[in-house]
């Protein structure tokens, strides 16, 4: 079987080359066995295999192929709950949860130096405007709650959101600026490199078809018959998740979110546009999310038809989107790519950690902060495999797939629509 082709994107363009990552074609037998060779698979055999353990990933593509490669490259740490909400759920519980996820972007940018990968870093920060004034709420109660844990947080009025983004209409906003940017292929490339010369195995083009038990076992059957044998396997197959482990796909919503890239801006039309380098996602409804790359190319991203994309149809909101947000740009932008990648919502907004049998992880669930997030619970995943004591972030939950999961399908494709009404009306 050869590798998934990688889907045509901006990223795919112009990520640095592909480690070579040849099928698993003999059996193996290793400490830990990886399902998925995003950011999740890959942080977590890098760091396994700095502690000397044994470890193999396997993917029916190439390391970065789903969403890791795919996304806005947008590095920013919290999750959907404020850090109040985290306090009311959890209890003291939630302010460590608080800490581990407020240095997400730290570690990302962290990891990037330590092994020296070339992903077009920039941490110039996350600006998150508003465009009613309930989001304006919202946001200021957001950037008050990580103001009195300490972070150096900024606030823009209509003014400065405008100054600071290059678009005019929102009514404030927060600046974060632990945030930033990279390039994700690049960056899950690199990751997959520095795994590597740490000793673990990274197998493209294997599709794990089976998970059964043998002995102290277990053994991943692979679409080339190759049997790959381990005490623990890892599951980091987020919103690619499919029937490998019974009941976990429905335990997500694996919703598209739909990208455009622009030709290169010229100067002076790309120096108004989120000058330092910030990465901006906005507080609607249907929030859009955008930023310039490296080459000033101008990207844009935000929610679109749950299915798989169909053809150039499918993004003319998102074109409609650009030229709203950027009307005087409007001739000087010529649509040089167009893609889209599943990530993984759950019901509660949070990452989901389960241990559903002896030697079993799965770690998966972002809702649209993965780059940061991913790469951080990697690090604590692996640090539990390897039998450190410290205890994992995230309570270890059962799977409980989602009732009447096709129709929560339907219902969510439904609310998009209707946000997108309200977003206008706004």
């Amino acid at each position: 079987m050869s590798a998934l082709p990688m889907p045509d994107s901006l990223w795919a363009a112009t990520a640095i080359a592909a480690p070579e990552c040849a099928p698993l074609d003999v059996d193996r037998e290793v400490d830990v066995a990886i399902v998925g060779a995003g950011f999740t698979g890959l942080t977590t055999a890098l760091h396994l295999a700095e502690r000397g353990v044994s470890t193999a990933v396997i993917d029916a593509g190439q390391p970065g192929w789903g969403a890791s490669g795919r996304n806005g490259g947008q590095v920013i740490p919290g999750l959907k709950d404020d850090p109040d909400a985290l306090v009311e759920k959890f209890g003291e519980r939630g302010e460590a949860l608080i800490e581990v996820i407020g240095r997400a972007a730290d570690e990302v940018f962290a990891l990037i130096e330590r092994h020296g990968i070339d992903c077009q870093a920039v941490r110039g920060g996350w600006i998150q405007p508003a465009l009613s004034n309930t989001a304006l709420r919202t946001i200021e109660s957001r950037a008050e709650q990580w103001r009195r844990r300490g972070v150096a947080v900024e606030w823009l009025d209509a003014q400065g959101v405008a100054a600071r983004t290059g678009v005019s209409g929102y009514l404030g906003g927060w600046v974060d600026p632990r945030a930033g940017a990279v390039q994700p292929l690049s960056l899950a490339r690199g990751i997959a490199r520095a795994a590597q010369r740490q000793g673990a195995e990274i197998h493209g083009g294997t599709r794990a078809q089976r998970l059964h038990r043998e002995g102290k076992h277990w053994v991943l059957t692979t679409a080339q018959g190759a049997r790959l044998r381990a005490e623990r396997v890892v599951l980091a197959t987020n919103g690619y998740s499919d029937g490998l482990w019974p009941g976990l796909s429905r335990t997500l919503i694996a919703a598209q979110s739909f990208i455009v890239a622009t030709a290169p801006l010229a100067q002076h039309h790309a120096a108004g546009i989120l000058p330092g380098g910030a990465v901006c996602s906005d507080g609607r409804h249907l929030l859009l999310y955008y930023r310039l790359d490296a080459a000033n190319r101008l990207l844009l991203g935000g929610r679109g038809p749950f299915r798989d994309a169909r053809g150039a149809a499918d993004w003319a909101h998102i074109e409609r989107n650009l030229t709203e947000l950027f009307p005087a740009l409007a001739g000087h932008l010529r649509i040089e790519h167009r893609w889209c990648g599943r990530l993984a919502l759950t019901r509660d907004h949070l990452p989901h950690y389960h241990e559903p049998a002896p030697g079993i992880s799965i770690l998966l669930g972002y809702n649209g902060r993965g780059v940061a997030m991913s790469n951080t619970l990697a690090r604590h995943l692996a640090a539990r495999l390897a039998g450190e004591s410290a205890p994992f972030p995230l309570p270890i939950t059962p799977i409980r797939p989602i009732p009447l999961h096709g129709l929560q399908r339907l219902y969510f494709g439904t609310a998009v629509n209707y946000y997108r009404l309200l977003d206008k009306l706004a």
